[in-house]
């Protein structure tokens, strides 16, 4: 990666509302007096962006218009890795017999980063934010139904570069997994900063061990594009081991984004509507540059 990706952060700020939208206004209400009709719909233009970008009815239309996310694991799918599960655990018990030695898991569930802090004032340690939280809890859930091992992957993300760095998120996700939800982590993959670094980083650790699926754990809104990375980052690794197994990537989204109760506050501006309209666009912005 190089060292434009720093700026990553900053990039995408400018470029997402309400940046755009504010500019826009403030441009209109500079042509007022020169060229009044213009300037006025500069003004409406902005003021309906700033709106609309504040809605939670704008978020849902984009995540599942725009962004497209897989359904929920559940089903034939589920099932299928619970019999992964309960074969892999069988496995270990003919090991502890001296039947079988070395056998590889057959699939691995990898939780993705989604930021941490490096010092939570509640713990006097660092913790993850509340995304990361909300992945992990449905990893851990996850690796408890179907019996697969867990693991994290996520580094030190580029808006934190530079600063009090601390653990690596993986290494803190690892920490609470086992201390709060008493489920050890097999794989820490402690030195990716995006979602390409995630995929690639953690197909090259678990191809080396032998494992031939990786269930990846993010948000619906995060999926399609964690997939694709997947996806890529396992093409580009055939051609260069070409004695590693070739990894099946399973998507495991969690915290789809749904219509509320009173459909009506949907269309009214609100703090949750603004974050996840601002996590769509990013979404969508990251998969048309291929980041």
């Amino acid at each position: 990666m190089t060292d434009w990706a720093i700026y990553k952060p900053l990039l995408t700020a400018l470029a997402l509302p309400p940046v755009p939208f504010i500019l826009l206004t403030l441009v209109g209400a500079r042509l007022i007096l020169p060229r009044r009709g213009l300037g006025y719909l500069f003004v409406l233009l902005g003021l309906t962006g700033l709106w609309f970008s504040s809605t939670q009815v704008t978020a849902v239309w984009l995540q599942q218009f725009v962004l497209k996310p897989p359904e929920a694991l559940r089903g034939e799918a589920l099932e299928r890795l619970e019999q992964a599960g309960r074969g892999a655990n069988n496995g270990r018990k003919s090991t502890r017999a001296g039947v079988v030695a070395g056998a590889a898991p057959q699939a691995a569930i990898m939780v993705l980063g989604a930021g941490r802090e490096p010092i939570s004032y509640e713990y006097g340690v660092s913790d993850l934010t509340a995304p990361a939280a909300q992945r992990l809890r449905y990893g851990v859930w996850l690796s408890r139904r179907t019996g697969l091992p867990l693991g994290a992957s996520g580094g030190i993300g580029w808006a934190q570069v530079g600063g009090n760095p601390g653990p690596a998120e993986a290494e803190v996700a690892a920490r609470i997994a086992d201390q709060v939800y008493g489920v050890p982590m097999k794989w820490v993959e402690p030195h990716s900063s995006d979602t390409r670094g995630n995929a690639a980083l953690t197909v090259a650790m678990l191809a080396q061990q032998g494992v031939a699926e990786v269930v990846v754990v993010t948000e619906a809104y995060h999926m399609r594009r964690a997939h694709r990375a997947f996806v890529e980052a396992m093409q580009t690794a055939a051609v260069a081991h070409p004695e590693w197994p070739v990894i099946k990537v399973t998507d495991a989204p969690m915290g789809f984004w749904r219509r509320t109760e009173r459909p009506g506050l949907d269309w009214l501006p609100s703090a949750e509507g603004m974050a996840r309209v601002h996590l769509a666009l990013k979404e969508w912005l990251g998969w048309v540059v291929g980041s």
